[in-house]
């Protein structure tokens, strides 16, 4: 980590959902000035979030990182730079990396905003509809789009800098996503207030739980995981629509679960399940 984010001024604070393993023990032992938050139990991704944030001193942007994120020498002021553009009607509020995966791979990570259209593209040609034309998927898969300073929707929040203007201006994360969509709720709430979500083509970063859209839908595919993903992307989807164009959305969603779950996929069998009934879905 000290080699990215070479010539800025950084602080490490990690928040820890009462992990299992020795995440505290090795934070303490390898990083001592490191801020250690202990959530007491899992909370959630957005709740750990707001609280390494409150926990943190002063600053003026800061990073959020998975933990299976490693940082490319560099890459931390390369996202850095990206702040601040004069003459931006807009202001850049957040900044994602270009992301590879552990094979070296470029790993799609910029997002567009979900849509019916591109709700139904995903449930007939699955995660991967953004290939055949950016109207059916939420994908973007232009690799020119990840070589110049785009401008998405949103990025997927393995790793991401935001302007400390930015979230002063947005508030804190929605804490009712446990898991997943917090990232997309959270840039279409900071692009309402006039910020953006930017590529930085010259910050690489290795995210080594990272995958392709063809890792989804094969037997390694986890029917718990995929059920959460599944329910945050309609609840958030119902906070900022109105109640007809969520029961669209939310049939066109339980249409392509439904079809997974007809040719015997149990994650499609689960996302069904916790479609028809939120209180069943498993999490922690």
């Amino acid at each position: 980590m000290p080699e990215g984010l070479s010539g800025t001024d950084w602080q490490l604070v990690v928040a820890d959902n009462a992990s299992t393993d020795d995440t505290v023990a090795i934070t303490r032992e390898l990083v001592p000035a490191a801020r250690l938050v202990e959530m007491g139990h899992n909370t959630g991704w957005s709740a750990a979030l707001n609280a390494g944030i409150s926990a943190a001193d002063e600053f003026d942007a800061v990073m959020v990182l998975n933990p299976d994120i490693r940082l490319v020498p560099g890459s931390g002021l390369a996202m850095y730079d990206v702040f601040g553009r004069e003459g931006d009607i807009e202001r850049v509020g957040i900044v994602a990396p270009r992301m590879y995966d552990g094979g070296g791979n470029l790993s799609p990570s910029l997002r567009r905003e979900p849509t019916v259209t591109r709700a139904l593209g995903e449930a007939v040609f699955g995660t991967c509809a953004g290939q055949y034309h950016r109207v059916l998927g939420e994908t973007v898969y232009d690799e020119t789009a990840y070589a110049q300073n785009t401008t998405a929707d949103w990025a997927t929040g393995a790793c991401l800098l935001i302007s400390a203007e930015c979230l002063a201006a947005t508030g804190p994360w929605d804490e009712s996503f446990f898991l997943y969509s917090e990232e997309t709720e959270y840039a279409l709430r900071a692009r309402d207030r006039g910020f953006r979500t930017m590529l930085a083509p010259d910050a690489q970063v290795i995210h080594l739980g990272g995958g392709s859209c063809g890792d989804i839908g094969n037997s390694e595919t986890s029917p718990r995981l995929w059920s959460i993903l599944t329910l945050s992307k309609v609840r958030m989807y119902r906070k900022r629509h109105s109640l007809l164009a969520y029961a669209v959305y939310w049939s066109v969603v339980f249409l392509g679960q439904s079809v997974a779950a007809a040719i015997g996929r149990p994650w499609g069998r689960r996302a069904v399940a916790v479609l028809l009934r939120p209180s069943k879905v498993e999490l922690g």
